[in-house]
């Protein structure tokens, strides 16, 4: 192979990447050079010209000349007169002989090695612009096509034929995607597999909704509102704090949207995730009240020491509170901070309460978790309710609830 064909198969290849020019001469000077330093050891009296476009190369060798008998002669930089004037007759002691080095001089195995270690090369540079340019993307939405579906993660493809990938817990639980369609999710982070960069993308990370919200608020993504906090239940839930710095806007009346067009958008893309935009406020508990909407508190007990917070409601509102597999009061307590404890607010009437817990010879504990499970933990707080809207409530059948009311009734009698 000459160094027309091996320049040229070269130069073709590494513009099919979209290497620069100047790139390109590096890598194959580079390469060029460990050639002549694994023949003749170094390569600083070595100069190399090379024009890609022509697929030129040219290698000179550059050495001083001393007489036959010098001390110098065996020096890299150093040839004795008799083998100069083998190049040129007419050569004398001091001057400087320049020699041409062909490619075919290094031998055929080395010109070999020299054309998979420039294809190498340009392989590992791709993967370095590759890790570079989505590095400098994490935290940034992108949108890319469905190729793959495997069981543990799915495959896209960028506009560049790059592979990407979304694992299965960064997957929002009713996503269903289909080959082809076109995906939103954030570039969570750049790993190195074997070498090769693999590209995380998620639809559950919180910043992703915040993204979604700089997308579809102008004011957000302006910065006249600020998104101070999100939490998520991806696909189920969400609350993201908002707070303006212009009194003259109300930051979430901005996100939300006339009659909710701005979040529908979002809500939409997050597979009908409900999304509680709050007004955030350095009154914790103010805050904290917000944070439990749609649940009205009647009173509470901050204990920032110990990272706790007692919230007391009325027995209609505990349920509101805890929400939906507790759903409700687990984001309210990020989304704050604390770890809120829900208590309801006895009246007179229920005083004389007795805990569902003392119950447990009769009841088994399965009954009582449920019931607990929808904010009901005393006798009368279930006795409250008609037994209708447990069974409604609760995963407990009628049979079940009308025995409950039986037992539970007989501990007030005997009072």
């Amino acid at each position: 192979m000459d160094s027309v064909v091996l320049i040229e198969s070269f130069a073709e290849f590494a513009k099919s990447k979209n290497v620069d020019r100047p790139t390109m001469i590096r890598i194959l000077e580079d390469v060029f050079r460990t050639m002549i330093r694994k023949k003749y050891e170094v390569d600083d009296n070595f100069d190399i010209v090379i024009n890609a476009d022509k697929g030129d190369l040219e290698i000179w060798r550059f050495r001083e000349i001393v007489d036959d008998n010098s001390e110098d002669i065996w020096d890299h930089d150093k040839i004795c007169l008799t083998d100069a004037r083998k190049i040129e007759q007419d050569f004398e002691i001091g001057e400087e002989v320049a020699e041409e080095i062909k490619l075919i001089d290094f031998g055929r195995r080395a010109v070999m090695t020299a054309r998979q270690t420039l294809i190498q090369r340009i392989k590992d540079l791709e993967k370095d612009i590759l890790y570079q340019k989505y590095k400098d993307l994490v935290g940034e939405i992108i949108s890319a096509d469905v190729y793959q579906i495997l069981s543990r993660e799915v495959l896209l493809i960028d506009n560049e034929d790059n592979e990407l990938s979304i694992p299965r817990n960064e997957q929002i639980s009713k996503d269903r995607f289909r080959k082809g369609e076109s995906v939103r999710a954030i570039v969570d982070r750049v790993d190195m597999v074997n070498g090769s960069p693999k590209i995380i993308l998620s639809r559950t990370s919180g910043q992703f909704l915040e993204r979604l919200f700089e997308s579809e608020v102008p004011e957000v993504f302006d910065g006249l509102i600020t998104i101070k906090k999100v939490v998520r239940e991806p696909g189920e839930r969400a609350k993201v704090a908002v707070e303006s710095y212009d009194d003259r806007i109300d930051p979430v009346g901005a996100c939300v949207g006339m009659k909710g067009s701005r979040i529908h958008s979002i809500v939409r893309e997050l597979q009908n995730e409900n999304i509680d935009v709050i007004n955030f406020t350095d009154n914790m508990e103010l805050y904290i009240s917000r944070a439990l909407s749609p649940a009205k508190i009647s009173s509470m007990k901050i204990l920032e020491d110990d990272g706790r917070v007692s919230v007391y409601l009325k027995p209609d509102q505990v349920s509101l509170a805890i929400g939906k597999g507790g759903q409700n009061i687990k984001l309210a307590s990020k989304l704050v901070g604390l770890e809120i404890d829900v208590f309801r607010e006895l009246s007179e009437y229920e005083e004389e309460d007795v805990d569902l817990d003392e119950f447990s010879d009769e009841i088994d504990s399965w009954i009582i978790d449920e019931l607990k499970r929808i904010g009901l933990d005393t006798a009368r707080s279930v006795l409250m309710l008609a037994s209708e809207d447990i069974v409604r409530r609760t995963e407990l059948e009628e049979e079940t609830v009308k025995f409950l009311f039986e037992i539970l009734k007989k501990e007030f009698e005997k009072q």
